[in-house]
């Protein structure tokens, strides 16, 4: 197969009704059509043949411990697998489909332009069909009682430590949260001394990510666009340069990695996990992770997290370059 005409274009999209393609990755070729379909490609022989990357949104081979941009699968239930991805395509076919859009589009842009991008793109689905669906069938909870120190901030001479503090709630990225933690960010770049600043969660994991009481409650989508670039939580960790470091322990799930991954000095406990739930939500990340992460691994592996909702291991983060090094156990 070598890749669509025009005249297909509208049928390979979620509203022609063909939101994604697997192909043999070594025949396939994009060409310059506007498709928006996720494009698969595949290895099943392990031959890793040359290829252009820049034709698919996600690369999937049978051969052991892939290099960049692939994602080795066991090749015994190799079939089984691509499928599952591809109908997780099919499940939110909006949410996926802009996912690989976003993540081609910005690939190339700077962090700042990338986030804004995803943000813009986050409070489209936030109106959408997908994440009303997830919303509806989503068990009700009402919001966790708030810590009345969310942040707690110390300085030890030129160095700064920021904790998530809200263990009892596995540090769930509330708006009061985020709005502390940029504050302090804030002020680190704005403090002459230029400390350096270490970030951390308390309790028995990082950060589980976004309260998900909160989910949806924004009234005017464009207005949480611009505060939500306003208060870029991964904007300023990694404006911070060499002098950011974050310390990741436990679950680190959505905004809990994707603000993390704008540290340029990332360490990890051995039982730190990674996972990035927002497609089976009818969403993409909106605290930076398609910009953040696949900085860090690549967007077409970013694309595999998002599209199996898989734990990625302390051990596959370090092989990845989503951490740069994981603690020795004490």
């Amino acid at each position: 197969m070598t890749g669509p005409d025009y005249l297909d274009a509208d049928r390979l999209s979620a509203p022609g009704g063909q939101p994604v393609l697997v192909v043999d990755a070594a025949t396939w070729r994009r060409r310059d059509v506007p498709i928006q379909a996720v494009v698969i490609g595949v290895d099943s022989d392990a031959s890793l043949a040359a290829i252009a990357t820049d034709d698919f949104d996600l690369l999937l081979t049978t051969a052991r411990e892939a290099p960049r941009p692939w994602v080795s699968l066991d090749a015994d239930n190799f079939g089984a697998r691509v499928e599952r991805l591809a109908n997780a395509v099919r499940t939110n076919q909006q949410a996926a489909t802009i996912a690989a859009a976003v993540l081609r589009t910005t690939a190339n842009l700077p962090l700042v332009d990338a986030l804004t991008v995803e943000s813009l793109a986050y409070s489209a689905l936030l109106g959408g069909c997908e994440f009303a669906r997830w919303r509806e069938a989503a068990e009700r909870r009402p919001p966790f009682p708030t810590q009345a120190e969310p942040l707690l901030v110390e300085r030890c001479g030129d160095h700064l430590t920021l904790t998530l503090n809200d263990p009892t709630n596995r540090n769930a990225m509330t708006a009061t949260m985020r709005d502390a933690l940029y504050e302090a960010l804030a002020n680190a770049l704005d403090d002459p001394s230029q400390p350096d600043l270490l970030l951390q969660g308390a309790g028995k994991c990082f950060s589980t990510g976004g309260e998900l009481a909160e989910f949806g409650t924004a009234l005017d989508l464009a207005e949480a666009h611009l505060v939500r670039t306003l208060h870029s939580c991964a904007r300023a960790l990694d404006a911070l340069g060499d002098r950011g470091t974050v310390r990741l322990h436990g679950a680190c799930v959505g905004s809990g990695i994707e603000v993390a991954a704008a540290a340029h000095r990332r360490v990890a406990t051995p039982s730190s996990w990674f996972h990035l739930p927002e497609i089976r939500m009818g969403l993409i990340p909106g605290a930076g992770g398609t910009a953040t992460i696949s900085r860090a691994i690549g967007r077409h592996r970013t694309m595999w997290m998002l599209l199996s909702g898989a734990r990625l291991g302390a051990a596959q983060a370090l092989k990845w370059g989503l951490v740069h090094e994981i603690e020795s156990p004490k």
